[in-house]
């Protein structure tokens, strides 16, 4: 049946091929999707009395006996670090059996935490830390085959930016955001976090396009809402970080993706938006309020801002929801709404950011334990209900 395949030139596969390569590894995605923990998973965990309690229940559900090899005294980090583990265990397993475009896509979605473990190294390198000690604390999504290397070369700025420019498959975001003497000048936090969100843009921008462009159909219609939310996610939180810091508004805005919902229109706005002026602001009023006026003109995201109960910035907050938990739900819903798409790629992206979720639930739910902390112990994002 190989005159079904369609040729290089072609965009993705349709219902009448997409199984040919694809019908195997979307198959067990959606297996793997079965095993997220349910209602009930949560309610028996927020009644555990310790971590060994914890590991119990987690031993029935599919994350098995995956704490087996854990017994001296179980502490959240190690919890946090064996759910990551099964985590990349899984999507390694996706990534080994897949063909091209599927390869490509399953690649596109490690680039991200390859930014973050790559300015780990720089912000070490850069403050002198020993880069051997911070590669254990790298994301396993985020390595390379050469990564390793990156600790070579005299521990040196320079070193470590022609190690990412030959080595990694981040060197087109970097020759086009920054050179080595950028980087040599930076020093302050301020300075490599916009080089971060530099790159972040950068990449974002590129894994639409290919999306949208390249792949198209199903894949490109899913995967434009969720790389779409991504990108407006990044302009308010931008926004709201950079008030009242160094970082000028025409920098800010340089800052944000060239595309989403929010763009252009809204992010230009963004963009002028200054720290509320405490003397001749009104009783309440945060810095948060001009950039949720703006959001009324996008009704989805209005509610977000409507759902917060807790502003940090606010000295009058009574606490409850942050608008950080309100972006979590939201982005559950997006990546359950990817799963009712048949013959699409997008719920690869979907289960990573799920499971994610799950990941943080389950360390928050420790966290709550650990700390004695239980007034607090539900306050997690559920994800699928049963």
């Amino acid at each position: 049946f190989s005159f079904l395949r369609p040729d290089k030139h072609n965009k993705m596969r349709g219902m009448m091929t997409f199984n040919i390569d694809d019908g195997y590894l979307e198959g067990l995605l959606r297996g793997y999707r079965a095993g997220l923990l349910t209602t009930a998973d949560y309610a028996n965990l927020t009644q555990c009395e310790n971590l060994e309690d914890m590991k119990l229940h987690l031993a029935g559900t599919s994350y098995g006996d995956f704490l087996a090899d854990e017994t001296g005294q179980l502490l959240t980090a190690t919890i946090a670090e064996k759910c990551t583990q099964k985590l990349v265990a899984e999507f390694r397993h996706l990534r080994v059996n897949a063909v091209k475009p599927l390869s490509t896509f399953l690649d596109y979605i490690t680039y991200g935490y390859m930014i973050d473990n790559i300015m780990l190294l720089v912000t070490g390198t850069i403050h002198e830390r020993d880069t051997s000690e911070l590669l254990s604390k790298c994301h396993p999504l985020g390595f390379f085959d050469t990564m390793a290397s990156l600790t070579a070369g005299g521990g040196s700025v320079s070193e470590l930016y022609k190690s990412v420019i030959v080595d990694t498959p981040l060197a087109p975001y970097f020759r086009t955001c920054l050179s080595k003497e950028d980087l040599d000048e930076m020093r302050g936090s301020a300075e490599l976090e916009k080089v971060r969100n530099t790159l972040f843009k950068a990449y974002l921008e590129d894994f639409y396009r290919y999306c949208t462009k390249e792949l198209g159909g199903e894949t490109g219609e899913v995967m434009g809402d969720l790389l779409e939310w991504e990108a407006d996610r990044r302009a308010i939180t931008i926004t709201l970080n950079s008030m009242g810091t160094e970082l000028s508004l025409d920098d800010r805005e340089k800052l944000y993706p060239n595309f989403g919902r929010l763009y252009p229109e809204t992010t230009y706005a963004l963009a002028k938006i200054d720290k509320v002026d405490r003397a001749n602001a009104m009783d309440g009023q945060s810095d948060m309020d001009p950039v949720k006026d703006l959001m009324t003109y996008h009704e989805a995201y209005a509610k977000l801002f409507a759902g917060v109960q807790d502003d940090p910035r606010n000295p009058q907050s009574t606490g409850g929801k942050t608008l950080e938990d309100m972006f979590f739900e939201y982005e559950v819903s997006l990546c359950k709404l990817a799963f009712e798409h048949q013959f699409q790629y997008g719920i690869f992206y979907a289960f990573v950011k799920l499971k994610e979720q799950e990941i943080r639930n389950i360390v928050w739910i420790a966290e709550c334990i650990a700390q004695n902390e239980r007034d607090k112990i539900n306050d997690f994002v559920p994800i699928f209900q049963s």
